[in-house]
């Protein structure tokens, strides 16, 4: 039988204020454990919550992002469960009317092609506390650090069908919040998350098959892996005679595996009802119009300008605006050379492979995207060749000079493209090799161009590099053809 996999995704997205969504306690991360907890986050008696204006500022703009509807009215409500890192015995969350309503994300295969996913809803929340479970022997202990920091939830629909969907999907989402500037996006600290809902069904069938919900998910490598474990543990399930349960399960990144935590809650399990201490969040049109006049350009629209305006392909458009940092790098390479073309292979292959290599992001880069552009320009107008131009880029890296015409100069190379000291290396080269010129002259017409390059590198090692590579093959074709 084929199957068909159908995954919906729950993001929750830390949202960068400075204070937490109902007190003034701080959202810094790394503080020791339960110093960045006030009486509002513990619930004690007596305090009442304020709301962080700032935290609704950002999730308006998220649903400006996403082409949202935004409502008029959201309402803040009370989930009721109990568990140690919840203090207050409930969350505040958003149940029945959230601060965005209806969207959509447009996500890139692999192929080039696109995809819209719908987005369901996404509301605002406070985060729990963190259990901590590793150096307590048998114990665990609570962190509330953690406990009020404002979460926006981004609900998709069940819309994903596959792993790589999922992924791109999560990509889609970071770049917008990290676009927004409404969140760092770090994954590794807990600023984003997902939860995973899996299912699968017969090919071809319209009902949903019992979905399982994978918690916590903190990497894109993780979803896609959490996903394809689950989709065949399903497969495998139901094909062996047995029944998929609604259950909330925990991906296991050591063992590549999910495992069964506990049976799925439904909504009436958490007793919602309106947070009788916060007001309902009324937002006008004026206030809406301001916040999107505020918008940067976002991911969707600078990859099409990428594409129109400069000329890139849909794969260097999609690389390059993946992230804001390095959109702004590659355009402030761009301003500096003048070629885009050259200016995206540079970003993505040298200033890359250098960064991987050294574990390093972008904003990071010894090389600054004014020294890059510097560079490539001294290839444009022929002042180095490309081998150059990877030991200048190099010698930046390095931090041997603060320019690449400090370095050009410092390291003599200069391209030599007098056409007088060309041809004298090129003569002296010849008169060198009686060999290679007869071998050259006894050969086929159609085999010379390849053996012409044995002459093109004893110029090159001649002129230690700074020869201009094209000059060098056709000043050495007539001078070889001359012989004939």
């Amino acid at each position: 039988m084929q199957w068909e996999t159908v995954i919906g995704l729950e993001v929750h997205v830390q949202l960068a204020t400075r204070s937490k969504i109902f007190s003034g306690a701080s959202t810094a991360f790394g503080a020791e454990p339960n110093t960045q907890a006030c009486a509002v986050d513990l619930g004690l008696p007596g305090v009442l919550p304020v709301l962080n204006e700032q935290a609704v500022a950002m999730a308006v703009q998220f649903g400006l992002a996403v082409h949202a509807e935004i409502p008029e009215v959201s309402v803040f409500d009370r989930k009721n469960y109990f568990y140690p890192d919840l203090p207050k015995g409930y969350q505040t969350s958003q149940m029945y009317h959230p601060i965005v309503g209806a969207g959509e994300v447009e996500i890139t295969l692999d192929d080039d092609n696109t995809k819209c996913i719908r987005i369901h809803h996404a509301h605002l929340e406070e985060d729990a506390g963190k259990s901590l479970h590793e150096d307590f022997h048998g114990m665990t202990g609570i962190d509330l650090n953690r406990a009020g920091t404002p979460l926006l939830e981004i609900v998709s629909e069940p819309d994903m069908r596959s792993a790589k969907e999922a992924a791109a999907y999560l990509k889609a989402i970071h770049s917008i919040v990290t676009y927004l500037g409404i969140s760092d996006g770090n994954m590794a600290e807990g600023s984003m998350r997902c939860d995973v809902n899996v299912s699968v069904r017969p090919q071809g069938q319209a009902e949903f098959g019992t979905r399982a919900e994978i918690k916590n998910v903190n990497s894109f490598r993780f979803v896609e892996r959490a996903i394809a474990f689950e989709v065949e543990r399903q497969i495998e399930l139901i094909e062996d005679g047995g029944k998929v349960v609604q259950e909330t399960r925990l991906f296991d990144p050591e063992r590549d595996e999910t495992r069964s935590m506990r049976t799925k809650e439904e909504a009436n399990d958490y007793r919602y009802f309106p947070c009788p201490d916060l007001l309902p969040v009324v937002l006008d049109q004026a206030y809406l119009d301001h916040l999107r006049s505020q918008l940067p350009e976002l991911p969707a629209d600078k990859r099409a300008r990428f594409q129109t305006e400069l000329g890139l392909s849909a794969y260097d458009a999609n690389v390059l605006s993946a992230s804001r940092e390095m959109a702004e790098f590659f355009e402030e390479v761009h301003r500096v050379c003048g070629d885009a073309k050259q200016a995206a292979n540079w970003v993505q292959g040298e200033l890359s492979g250098a960064l991987n290599r050294e574990n390093l992001s972008i904003q990071n880069s010894p090389v600054s995207a004014h020294q890059l552009g510097e560079l490539i320009s001294r290839v444009l107008d022929d002042t180095i060749n490309g081998k150059a131009a990877k030991q200048v880029f190099q010698a930046l890296w390095n931090g041997q000079g603060k320019s690449a015409d400090e370095v050009i100069e410092a390291k003599g190379l200069k391209q030599v493209t007098d056409a007088g000291a060309v041809e004298s290396m090129i003569d002296q080269v010849i008169a060198e090799s009686p060999a290679q010129v007869a071998q050259y002259r006894d050969s086929e017409p159609e085999k010379r161009g390849k053996m012409i390059g044995y002459f093109v590198g004893q110029v090159m090692k001649a002129s230690r590099g700074t020869a201009n590579p094209q000059q060098v093959n056709g000043l050495l074709k007539e001078k070889l053809d001359a012989l004939l």
